[in-house]
């Protein structure tokens, strides 16, 4: 009876396991249909006999992005958005561009790992982990190097050069999503009580309405 008991509990185990994980493609490719007006957890599959060259095709990725903004950066993403083909294979990349000083502000992507390499210049990197450490690791990447932001933790990219900086980051997912940590907080629409935040912050409320204005 306890060899039955031990068997349907690990049964049950291993199959949350299994099922908290993206599914395998079950077919050769999935090329996404953004019109088809079918809802999936994902996006609808194209007739495959229509599926093209193009679908798998997105250029535009040597062309620098105008950095000229509030942060000093700009990302050029190649996700399922830009790249249809790219629907359940778990995958996407990204281009960022820096300006001097210019920052990738803190975020997060809540459905992938990324892995960085800088191209030319250099960047202060970091991410922190979770409550209740709450641990800052930086480091300090130049032409060549490579870091990874793990899935779900806040992290950023910061040009500590004085010229122009460019990396490229590889996601495992083909659509990460992204929140800017302090977009969502401040720019939330509609705002977040200002009593909650300041609360939260350990300020004023007059401070942050003020911060909020910004967003």
């Amino acid at each position: 009876m306890a060899s039955q008991l031990f068997f349907l509990a690990f049964l049950a185990i291993t199959s949350s396991i299994a099922l908290a994980s993206d599914p395998s493609p079950l077919q050769d490719f999935c090329v996404a249909d953004p019109n088809n007006p079918v809802k999936v957890n994902g996006v609808v599959c194209k007739d495959p006999n229509a599926v093209e060259a193009k679908d798998f095709f997105m250029s535009g990725l040597n062309v620098a992005g105008d950095t000229n903004n509030l942060v000093g950066s700009k990302v050029t993403p190649a996700n399922v958005v830009q790249i249809p083909g790219l629907n359940t294979l778990g995958i996407s990349m990204v281009r960022i561009d820096y300006a001097p000083w210019g920052i990738n502000a803190p975020h997060t992507h809540p459905r992938a790992t990324e892995i960085l390499t800088v191209l030319e210049g250099t960047l202060l990197v970091g991410f922190v982990t979770s409550n209740p450490e709450n641990r800052l690791i930086t480091k300090t990447l130049n032409k060549g190097d490579v870091f990874v932001f793990p899935i779900g933790l806040i992290h950023f990219q910061q040009n500590i050069g004085h010229g122009p900086a460019v990396a490229i980051a590889a996601l495992s997912s083909q659509n990460p999503g992204v929140i800017t940590i302090a977009n969502a907080v401040f720019g939330s629409k509609p705002d977040i009580a200002t009593n909650i935040l300041a609360k939260a912050f350990q300020t004023d409320s007059a401070i942050i309405a003020n911060i909020q204005a910004k967003f």
